[in-house]
């Protein structure tokens, strides 16, 4: 998902990590509807109450950092509002920002969206690039977050590199391989392999399970790996002659037309509680999320879980932090901001849940915490990780990025595989709302 080149915001998804020696990512749970409860400013007790918006288990509540930052400073009340899934999140916050007001005092962005922010709402945002050392991030992070006229309206979190997060005990009772790296041989280089197995886990699939959580995880994982997406190095819209979504739409038709998908909306309760209940063997699974497994499938998937690397290297994910103007404590939620994104704090991030840091000098030494590790069966995620962040191809960002590709997995998609409507038939319901997106 992003560049090193600093003045163009249509901006890559991946490009110089070649640097990186170790690593992982963030992401995503409860829901909360927003917004700063105290308009005053107070906390109760003197103290100042500081909301962060964030969508999905960022981790930072999960690694301790919020009861470190108010241990650190006494006067600061957090107050964290989640929002499980980015595509109601986002308009949420866009209609809060265009208001001037009901933002949250530190807001998440992911990076799918950022693109938007940079170029219709970076007013809205304080300048977070006067407040720290830009050389802690990758070059193409922070651009990614960076106007025309060098504005940063957001400090990097993670990034996103790829893997196969799969069930080894569901694997064996189908009489598939289960050594993750016999396995990762077995579908190297080509994510239509991937789903090749799918036919043969269905063969034996142990009852009530399917091969792939969705359709829209393979189309996802695909596409995170293509040069092209939806627009090209220049800023056009080319999603619909993008060889990149072709192909990715072409694999993701396959698991939807069969009976390996279990056809669920991923984020979303029914997709949480297949985790829980094992209903999937795979899952496409970039570095965030790890924790979100772990979270949604609890201690019954101990050490069932293992991780493979992907067939091919892919991003998917990576979220920034800002400030919005309107936030009536800005000095306090700038040093909020700038401390959660810390390399220090990325990597204790990292530590817990396996999100990959944005920032090179946390690479050094990335562990992830014991407990981690043995959920899931002592994969070496740092590695498998980290091998994928280093060949993730650039991907040019534009500012629909977010909604096309939620028109292709949650329209498109979604009426091949639980409406039963043919691939071509997905196409054009797709097709039919992404040109609504763009006013065509």
């Amino acid at each position: 998902m992003r560049t090193s080149t600093r003045r163009s915001h249509r901006l890559v998804a991946f490009a110089a990590v070649a640097a990186l020696a170790t690593g992982l990512l963030a992401g995503c749970a409860n829901d909360s509807d927003g917004g700063s409860p105290d308009a005053s400013g107070g906390g109760g007790k003197g103290k100042t109450t500081l909301t962060i918006g964030t969508f999905g288990v960022f981790g930072y509540k999960q690694s301790g950092l919020y009861d470190e930052y108010m241990k650190l400073h006494p006067d600061i009340s957090i107050k964290e509002n989640v929002t499980t899934r980015t595509d109601v999140y986002w308009p949420k916050v866009l209609t809060r920002l265009q208001a001037g007001s009901g933002t949250d005092d530190v807001q998440a962005i992911e990076v799918g969206n950022i693109t938007e922010a940079v170029e219709t709402q970076a007013a809205k945002f304080v300048d977070l690039g006067k407040e720290v050392d830009k050389s802690q991030w990758l070059d193409w992070k922070l651009a990614q977050a960076t106007t025309k006229d060098g504005r940063t309206i957001g400090l990097g979190t993670d990034i996103g590199p790829m893997a196969i997060c799969y069930r080894k005990d569901l694997f064996q009772k189908a009489g598939l391989e289960t050594d993750r790296t016999k396995l990762a041989a077995l579908w190297k280089g080509d994510w239509a392999k991937y789903v090749d197995l799918g036919k043969q886990y269905m063969k034996k699939a142990p009852k009530g399970t399917k091969f792939v959580d969705s359709a829209a995880s393979v189309y996802n994982a695909v596409l995170g790996g293509a040069s092209v997406r939806n627009y090209d190095k220049d800023g056009n819209v080319v999603w619909d002659k993008s060889e990149g979504v072709k192909k990715a739409w072409d694999v993701a038709m396959t698991a939807a037309t069969s009976n390996m998908s279990a056809k669920l909306k991923q984020f979303d309760p029914t997709w949480d509680q297949g985790f829980a209940n094992g209903t999937f063997a795979t899952v496409a699974c970039p570095a965030w999320m790890i924790g979100y497994i772990e979270q949604k499938s609890g201690d019954s998937g101990k050490g069932k879980w293992d991780v493979a690397a992907a067939p091919t290297a892919s991003n998917w994910g990576g979220s920034f932090l800002g400030v919005p103007t309107a936030s009536k404590h800005q000095k306090e939620a700038i040093a909020l901001a700038k401390w959660l994104t810390a390399p220090e704090q990325q990597a204790k991030v990292f530590a817990k849940q396996a999100s990959f840091p944005s920032t090179p000098s946390a690479y050094a030494n990335l562990t992830p915490q014991a407990d981690t590790t043995a959920y899931f069966s002592n994969a070496p995620l740092t590695q498998i990780f980290s091998d994928s962040a280093k060949t993730i191809p650039s991907q040019p960002l534009g500012p629909k990025d977010k909604p096309i590709d939620s028109a292709i997995t949650d329209i498109g998609i979604l009426q091949v595989e639980q409406k039963g409507k043919t691939p071509a038939q997905g196409w054009d319901a797709a097709t039919k709302e992404i040109k609504d997106v763009l006013g065509q």
